[in-house]
């Protein structure tokens, strides 16, 4: 059986879940992955729900959850932003790793722990979720499919980035890696948890990828249209920000040529294009 905080010492890791106006559906989904941890997560655990800027009842059922559950906190934030909310829980958690899950609970949660056992072990300093990566089982229309993967495409081929699926959410990290990263990150947004793995794998920390199963929520609050385009602008700030790689990583600093920039122009106009487009036929 696992353990929860107030069960056994110290927290080994901490899982956030942001949360913006899910009043209808946040008890059901926490009282899910509250019994999942008891009956099978091996570590001590705490769930933070961390409510940025909510106008719905969802801050009342947060705290409702906070005082019925042992092992379950709650954090509110007044201004939105799933980064922002990730940035305030991690900044001040005392666990050992720090993860998020977004609150639909998408993917499996079978994956959790081996999501976070390298990070116990101290063998890598991020773990992600990959609906990409060979062996992942994953249903979803074929819009988000299109542009999941042309997104990811974009990072793969501008910024470099090993990781094949920067968007799942469902992430870890080890605090001390956390620490030095978490000050380099400048988004508040859907943004930051790409930007914090850019920055990783340029100071050359270990990222591990796992392949998940994962169920694409119908009723998904997200505004796909401008998130990938918010997403394609924090692409091309990274692109063009001569960046010295943070403690003593070796991961290169990335000097874009002239042809990469000119290749990401016409990659983001393609990508746009292709939303516009897409938002006439559907």
């Amino acid at each position: 059986m696992g353990s929860a905080a107030s069960d056994v010492g110290p927290v080994r890791v901490d899982i956030v879940v942001p949360v913006y106006n899910e009043a209808g559906g946040l008890e059901a989904s926490i009282r899910r992955l509250h019994g999942y941890l008891r009956a099978r997560f091996p570590f001590a655990w705490r769930i933070t729900i961390a409510d940025n800027g909510s106008t719905d009842g969802t801050a009342a059922v947060a705290e409702h959850l906070a005082t019925t559950l042992a092992g379950v906190a709650v954090v509110h934030l007044a201004q939105k932003g799933r980064g922002r909310a990730l940035r305030a829980v991690w900044s001040a958690t005392d666990a050992d790793v720090v993860a998020y899950m977004d609150v639909d609970l998408s993917t499996d949660l079978d994956a959790l722990l081996p999501l976070v056992a390298p990070l116990v072990s101290g063998h890598s300093h991020l773990a992600v979720g990959s609906r990409l990566a060979p062996g992942a089982r994953v249903v979803r229309g074929p819009r988000r499919e299109m542009i999941s993967r042309s997104y990811n495409l974009i990072l793969r081929s501008v910024l470099r980035l090993g990781v094949r699926d920067a968007q799942c959410g469902f992430k870890a990290v080890r605090a001390d890696a956390l620490r030095t990263l978490l000050p380099e990150v400048e988004d508040e947004s859907w943004f930051f948890d790409t930007e914090l793995l850019v920055r990783a794998q340029r100071a050359g920390l270990r990222i591990v990828e796992l392949p998940v199963d994962w169920i694409d929520d119908p009723d998904s609050r997200v505004d796909i249209v401008r998130t990938a385009l918010d997403d394609l602008r924090g692409v091309w700030r990274l692109l063009l920000h001569r960046h010295t790689p943070v403690g003593e990583g070796t991961g290169p600093a990335l000097r874009p040529t002239r042809a990469g920039v000119v290749g990401a122009v016409c990659t983001l106009l393609a990508i746009v294009a292709a939303l516009a487009l897409w938002g006439l036929v559907r």
